[in-house]
């Protein structure tokens, strides 16, 4: 099979295309023929030699969702055959054209939607509800900011909240990211390069979740616009993993400061998070209460375009990688 290999830590240019025997599901896995894959920004931390994969995954090649066709089923598989149209959440290998992944991490692909819009789907939804709504426990009426609004993370987060009966807020760098945000049902988009988000949130009484991805300066204004019993929940740290701030608030108003990867998580908690994706997520998406954001999609060759553009940050919403897959693929046995 083609698929993109990290040739060694370094630029967008690193990623180039290579041949890899075709991958064997074990007794639990699906072969799937991917069609397309997402791409995130643990995909350019990986490329820079920052965030190793777990040990039993391809180190050299990158990709966390995918969405395809199941080509080989392991022995113990049940609920799906071959043929069968998924997308997956994966700990690595999803820049291929197959990839191996436990069944019990793949998801039914939703009816109407497109393979390059299914794809953007698992690593935004599924870390969006690990973190919000199991971690934060982001409830109906409550408000909710998040920040990287325009990002797919921040877009997903921000139609999830609205549709479980939340009142999401977000930051975003420019009006367009702004408009964005407000498209897809935020109540206010803040630009944080004209506003002050802790001012704007303090003077309609704060937030009670608050999804973080910045770190840094962001930490103690965070904490400052929570209401009692807030929770701040982090998943990134763009801008610092360090932080100072004032302890005696976190305790005066009972705040919760907690946050997770996903990625290094066991089998058997993905597993979990997957069904209870598909319990409580995919309703909302046949009842059209959520769209998927492709911005642009390249090519698998293009894929060191693709991360040029995720490091640019001159996108809105998800970039795929869903062209030229596929072709006369000798899957294994």
């Amino acid at each position: 099979m083609k698929a993109v290999r990290i040739s060694h830590p370094g630029p967008p240019d690193v990623l180039v295309i290579a041949d890899f025997p075709a991958p064997t599901p074990g007794p639990s896995e699906v072969l799937i023929r991917v069609r397309a894959a997402g791409v995130n920004r643990a995909d350019v931390l990986q490329r820079k030699g920052h965030y190793p994969p777990p040990a039993h995954v391809a180190a050299d090649i990158p990709g966390l969702e995918v969405a395809g066709v199941i080509a080989v089923c392991g022995g113990a598989v049940q609920r799906w055959k071959v043929g069968d149209a998924v997308c997956a959440l994966l700990a690595g290998g999803g820049y291929a054209e197959l990839v191996a992944v436990e069944a019990g991490h793949c998801l039914p692909l939703p009816p109407g939607w497109s393979f390059t819009d299914a794809a953007a789907l698992p690593e935004a939804v599924c870390t969006v509800w690990s973190n919000v709504f199991q971690r934060g426990r982001l409830q109906a009426g409550e408000r909710f900011l998040v920040h990287g609004g325009s990002s797919g993370i921040g877009l997903t987060a921000i139609q999830l909240s609205r549709a479980r009966g939340a009142r999401p807020f977000a930051t975003a760098g420019s009006a367009e990211k702004c408009w964005a945000c407000e498209a897809a049902g935020a109540e206010r988009a803040i630009n944080y390069r004209d506003e002050d988000f802790e001012a704007v949130l303090k003077a309609i009484d704060g937030v009670d979740v608050i999804l973080d991805m910045i770190g840094g300066d962001y930490v103690a204004k965070n904490l400052r616009v929570l209401r009692p019993d807030g929770r701040l929940v982090f998943i990134a740290a763009m801008e610092g993993a360090e932080a100072e701030f004032d302890v005696l608030q976190v305790m005066t108003r009972r705040l919760t400061i907690t946050g997770s990867t996903l990625r290094s998580r066991d089998a058997a908690f993905k597993t979990a998070l997957t069904a209870e994706v598909e319990r409580e997520v995919w309703p909302l998406l046949a009842a059209g209460k959520f769209q998927s954001k492709v911005f642009k999609v390249f090519p698998l060759a293009e894929a060191a375009a693709a991360h040029h553009l995720m490091e640019s940050s001159q996108h809105i919403g998800k970039i795929v990688l869903a062209e030229n897959y596929g072709g006369d693929l000798k899957l294994p046995g």
